[in-house]
């Protein structure tokens, strides 16, 4: 399918205002934000300013019946807007980008914005997002109240999701039968963090490896960053001493991956012994090849997200504001990984500050 424009499936928002208030186009809102957010803006007023400052640029292709919204305006429309209608049409766009690649590996991990917490506010925003490796871009995100909450979003972000074929990592949070029993459901394989939240399973795990010999084994080294890692991934198939393994949908393996990393600047050397569960049955290699890939979610978006977008410092807290913003600076990520430029997320969100022809060109407008 040829790339659709991203505004086309924006346009198909509900818009949550009343008629009589209606001084600007949802069209044109959303347009400005994104196009803003691209350019580096951060904040309602850095919008608004951005608005004003291309104004002219703007009116030639945008309608404006009334100007540039105001950042109130802003504020007040992202506030009252539907999350849950902004993240269907958000999916709808993104299954228009994303290929289907067999054995892709979808990491889901969660993600708390700081700056959303207020006086008057028990806890900070909580979203749960899925990364494809092979896409390289979010295809999807829940919003959830609390970190603990991850258990029951990450059900609600499977449903949403086309996985088949694919492989899921999850941390410890998402070590859950239910959960693994819903990947299956949908035709796709997991890998599961196990740590002590689930104690006895650990346990069994841990003992399985004093007792028994890995079938599989993968040795690793790599160079690079001022360190030196080396990483063994064993894995076992035998769950003769794993109780009651059938309550975990398709387990087929139990896996440790022992880590030694030693950091040329102070010689200090860390090492690291985690332990999983998954429903393949492949080689150590491709497993561990899955689980480092787990990371790409850390450093493509969490950590994209906090320096190139300063996700934690943003303190929208009126109505649906944080986890609508959360996700304009999402399609924004999203759009500028997928332009082939070979620089940095900060040198693009800076180009597009420059050149109004590079905004169109992300934006595929």
């Amino acid at each position: 399918m040829e790339q659709a424009k991203l505004m086309t499936y924006l346009s198909k928002m509900k818009d949550p205002r009343i008629d009589r208030k209606k001084l600007h186009l949802l069209e044109d809102i959303v347009f400005i934000t994104i196009a803003a957010v691209i350019s580096g803006a951060e904040s309602w007023n850095e919008i608004e300013l951005f608005g004003k400052t291309r104004q002219k640029w703007l009116s030639s292709f945008l309608r404006l019946p009334n100007g540039i919204p105001s950042h109130d305006t802003f504020n007040r429309f992202y506030s009252a807007l539907d999350p849950i209608e902004f993240e269907r049409v958000f999916l709808e766009w993104v299954q228009s980008l994303a290929k289907k690649y067999p054995g892709d590996i979808l990491s889901i991990d969660g993600k708390t914005i700081r700056g959303s917490r207020g006086k008057s506010f028990h806890s900070a925003t909580h979203i749960v997002s899925a990364w494809s490796k092979s896409n390289q871009m979010i295809i999807g995100q829940v919003k959830v109240d609390a970190k603990s909450n991850e258990i029951t979003a990450i059900p609600l972000l499977l449903d949403s999701l086309l996985i088949e074929g694919s492989i899921v990592t999850l941390d410890a949070m998402g070590c859950q039968k239910e959960i693994a029993k819903k990947i299956r459901s949908k035709k796709a394989e997991y890998i599961l963090t196990v740590k002590e939240n689930q104690p006895d399973l650990l346990d069994d795990i841990r003992d399985s490896f004093k007792m028994l010999e890995p079938e599989k084994f993968n040795h690793q080294l790599d160079f690079g960053h001022g360190r030196i890692e080396t990483r063994e991934c064993s894995v076992i198939s035998d769950l003769s001493l794993i109780e009651k393994p059938t309550l975990w949908k398709s387990l087929s393996s139990i896996i440790r991956v022992q880590s030694e990393r030693y950091i040329k600047s102070t010689g200090e050397t860390q090492k690291e012994t985690r332990y999983y569960i998954s429903s393949l049955s492949t080689s150590a290699e491709h497993i561990s090849n899955a689980i480092r890939s787990h990371w790409a979610i850390e450093n493509n978006v969490h950590w994209c997200l906090d320096v190139a977008f300063n996700e934690d410092g943003n303190r929208k807290r009126m109505g649906n504001a944080a986890v609508n913003f959360s996700k304009i600076n999402r399609i924004a990520l999203n759009l500028l990984k997928k332009d082939d430029e070979k620089i940095s997320i900060k040198a693009k969100r800076l180009k597009a500050g420059w050149e109004s022809e590079y905004i169109f060109k992300v934006l595929n407008f």
